[in-house]
């Protein structure tokens, strides 16, 4: 009877021992487990750049090259309005510059050929001018042969300014021989002057 009494108290208190310990267990888990959790705090607005559609990319691109073509457009309303300056520039500097001849001679002096290859260069610049050369004489000699002597001046000109491309269709002459003198003179100042070939623009 003791015997049994004794195995009755031992199993009880092993299923008492078994429930304390589970009830522990268990107390300690949920406590680790609220320890871990964490307390949730104020949300963050993470705002993430989004790319720009390839419609905001061009439309960009398209104002850029709007804002290159007015530039464009103003460099080169430069350029017109400059070069009718230059032009007239140069048509002055062609009917300006004379060339000189040696007493009775009609050949074209060495250092007046770069003012000829000016000219020329003008003319081939400007196909749609026409020019007239006019080839003069000092006083000396007769009328006759002055005239045959500016004519002779002129075709030396005109001779020089084809031989460099320009149409001889474009290129007029006349000869006025002692009949326009720049200097009235009469010594080799005023004679020298006045053996010359002048340049006219006729049609521009």
């Amino acid at each position: 009877m003791k015997k049994s009494l004794l195995i009755a108290t031992l199993v009880v208190f092993a299923c008492s021992s078994m429930f304390l310990l589970s009830s522990c267990a268990k107390r300690e888990v949920v406590v680790e487990e609220e320890e871990i959790t964490a307390v949730p705090g104020p949300e963050v607005e993470i705002t993430v750049e989004e790319e720009a559609p390839m419609e905001v990319e061009e439309e960009v691109e398209r104002e850029e090259l709007a804002e290159i073509e007015p530039l464009e457009e103003v460099e080169l309303a430069k350029v017109e309005e400059a070069e009718p300056g230059e032009r007239a520039l140069r048509a002055a500097r062609f009917e300006g510059e004379s060339i000189y001849f040696d007493f009775d001679k009609s050949f074209i002096k060495p250092e007046y050929r770069s003012i000829l290859e000016e000219k020329g260069q003008f003319l081939k610049d400007y196909p749609d001018v026409r020019v007239r050369i006019e080839g003069n004489c000092d006083e000396r000699g007769t009328n006759e042969y002055n005239l045959a002597l500016g004519e002779r001046r002129s075709t030396s000109a005109k001779g020089f300014l084809t031989s460099l491309g320009v149409s001889a269709d474009r290129i007029e002459m006349i000869s006025y021989g002692e009949e326009r003198p720049l200097f009235l003179g009469h010594n080799e100042e005023a004679w020298g002057q006045n053996r010359r070939d002048d340049f006219v623009i006729i049609k521009e």
